[in-house]
């Protein structure tokens, strides 16, 4: 990952200026209180930011959050990069990511769980022969063998889910699969999946569903419906910052979750309308059936709080561990900041 982060820097720093911009702790004023933000994916894990952004929750906190449109690095590594550069002050994405910086040398801090679930499906195509629904996972698992399996890149939540799912049926992802790196455009993902550009595809939800619905292909395992037993409930996509932002910004991060605090308030409260008019925008391509399926798997998964769990944490270190993703693992009280948490869910009150 250090070479990684040290080649990816200049190509995330279009994303904002340095995270040692203006914004320190003990300020007062909207002018003071920015933030860089950037973000792996148009994923249904980052729909809690839109609607802070979209509803004026951060901007209520004297919080100015950009840039605008948020930019999408479309690799954990990339946003993990950013971070690690300063040209973002808090990325989102997934927890493997936090595990890789940790790994790195660097110093992370988790502020905020966006979805409690490991929300990365595995979809095949139309007219690819796999096991059939009743199959045991380890038989699914087998049946991808040999096949041109999509990811979003090396390093990836996605890649660590087929890593995990392989190990576990005694095979090895990088030998006894393609791995087929296509970036985080969801759109490119799906026209990869219909031509046969690859047979299966590890991709955050509601491609999935996507998918489904379109008849190009359908889900064939799925963590968060509860075909992997061992990660349900795991905390996945999250927000975080590192240790020097925190430092600068402490304000304006603790602004931040409040913000992300009314949001996932908002998704568990609103009305089926007013979810749908959100959803139309965050994700415009949506179609009506597409927007309809996909709000009960946000108010299942995207929790009600921002507060990482130590229990959820866990899973998430057990399933990076079984996967060889990680030999050791930060303790929860080292890489989450509940105390920036409690702080922002205080500023959001009730």
């Amino acid at each position: 990952l250090s070479a990684l982060l040290a080649g990816l820097v200049l190509l995330a720093a279009a994303c904002g200026s340095s995270a040692s911009s203006s914004g320190g702790g003990g300020a007062t004023t909207a002018q003071k209180l920015t933030l860089n933000y950037g973000q792996v994916s148009s994923s249904i894990a980052f729909f809690p930011v839109f609607v802070a952004q979209h509803n004026g929750y951060f901007a209520a906190e004297h919080l100015t959050v950009g840039p605008n449109p948020v930019p999408i690095l479309g690799t954990g590594a990339k946003v993990a990069a950013a971070l690690a550069g300063g040209s973002i002050d808090v990325g989102g994405s997934v927890m493997t990511d936090a595990f890789n910086l940790a790994k790195a040398g660097q110093h992370p801090k988790v502020i905020a769980a966006l979805v409690n679930a490991y929300y990365i499906d595995i979809v095949v195509g139309k007219h690819v022969h796999v096991a059939p629904a009743g199959a045991t996972l380890t038989e699914k698992v087998k049946a991808l063998k040999g096949l041109k399996i999509g990811i979003t890149g090396p390093g990836s939540g996605t890649e660590a889910l087929i890593t995990y799912l392989f190990k576990l049926a005694g095979m090895n992802a990088q030998t006894d699969a393609t791995l087929v790196n296509l970036g985080a455009d969801a759109t490119a993902v799906l026209d990869a999946l219909k031509s046969g550009r690859v047979n299966a595809v590890s991709f955050a939800q509601p491609l999935g569903q996507q998918a489904t619905l379109s008849g190009i292909g359908a889900i064939y395992i799925s963590p968060a419906r509860g075909d992997i037993p061992a990660l349900t409930g795991e905390v996945q996509g999250v927000a975080f910052t590192d240790a020097a932002v925190l430092a600068n910004k402490k304000q304006a991060v603790e602004a931040f979750v409040a913000g992300i605090a009314q949001a996932e308030h908002l998704i568990h409260t609103a009305s089926t309308a007013t979810m749908s008019s959100l959803l139309k925008v965050y994700l415009p391509d949506l179609s009506p059936s597409m927007v309809a399926a996909v709000i009960p798997l946000l108010r299942s998964e995207i929790p009600a709080t921002p507060v990482v769990s130590a229990r959820r944490y866990q899973i998430a270190v057990n399933f990076h561990k079984a996967a060889g993703l990680i030999a050791d693992s930060p303790s929860y009280g080292t890489i989450v900041d509940s105390s920036v948490i409690s702080a922002g869910m205080r500023m959001a009150g009730p």
